[in-house]
């Protein structure tokens, strides 16, 4: 049985061999030109707004100082993260895309249900991360709020933590499900019915894209292990069916 840890460096070593080497830089330099712009950002600006933030916490939680300037940090952190995330996933699901469709022709031998076309496979790609942003977002700003609520605030690197690993799940694993078209709604009632595999590999992807520089070359990986991950665990016999027929 395939785990996240075996499609991601299956997905990486086969993202890097000759025939879809080609399909990856294009990803690799988006990635990079958002890292080290949002990096020069963070870099510069962070300190205050952590002070901005540990400003606005009341006199009387002083004596909390030691616990809640960590929670801060790991909210603004996470903050940041998604909006990396956000911003990279949506220039450049495009290229992620049409790199999942011709992975999943190569390490499977079988053609994705997609039949749109480069053109409007390309548009439909922003849109379906528009959909995604409009799920993500709101819980992401819920959970920021929860994280300044004392006693729920103890709680907040956990719930960070499962939240990034879902969000990580569905960004990825929608890659190869919009190719074969497979609905918002029940692409995240397939992950939810794989939670274990859809946990796993989103949680080992957030670790990977945590990775200075080396998650510039370790994302199109994995977006191929989605693929792989795709495959094992969440195809339907009805659309094995259907492929074998067309």
């Amino acid at each position: 049985m395939l785990d996240a840890v075996t499609a991601l460096s299956r997905g990486t070593r086969l993202v890097y061999q000759k025939g879809l080497r080609r399909y990856i830089f294009l990803p690799i330099l988006v990635n990079a030109i958002v890292y080290a712009t949002m990096l020069s950002v963070v870099v510069s600006r962070f300190s205050g707004w952590l002070d901005h933030w540990m400003g606005l916490v009341p006199g009387w939680l002083d004596w909390l100082s030691w616990l809640i300037w960590p929670l801060f940090m790991v909210s603004l952190l996470a903050v940041i993260f998604f909006t990396f995330t956000l911003i990279t996933h949506l220039i450049a699901a495009p290229f992620y895309g049409f790199l999942a469709a011709k992975v999943e022709i190569q390490a499977t031998g079988r053609i994705p249900l997609d039949d749109r076309g480069l053109a409007k496979t390309a548009l439909d790609a922003v849109g379906r991360e528009l959909i995604k942003l409009a799920y993500i977002a709101p819980r992401a700003i819920a959970l920021f709020i929860v994280s300044w609520i004392p006693g729920l605030n103890l709680f907040a690197p956990l719930l960070w933590g499962l939240f990034s690993a879902w969000v990580m799940a569905i960004t990825y694993l929608d890659y190869p499900m919009d190719n074969n078209k497979v609905a918002f709604k029940d692409m995240r009632k397939r992950l939810s019915k794989r939670w274990w595999q859809s946990l796993s590999y989103g949680g080992l992807v957030t670790l990977v894209t945590w990775i200075p520089l080396a998650n510039l070359f370790l994302i199109p990986g994995a977006v191929a292990g989605a693929v792989l991950m795709w495959d094992q665990h969440y195809r339907t016999a009805r659309e094995l069916t259907h492929q074998s027929h067309s």
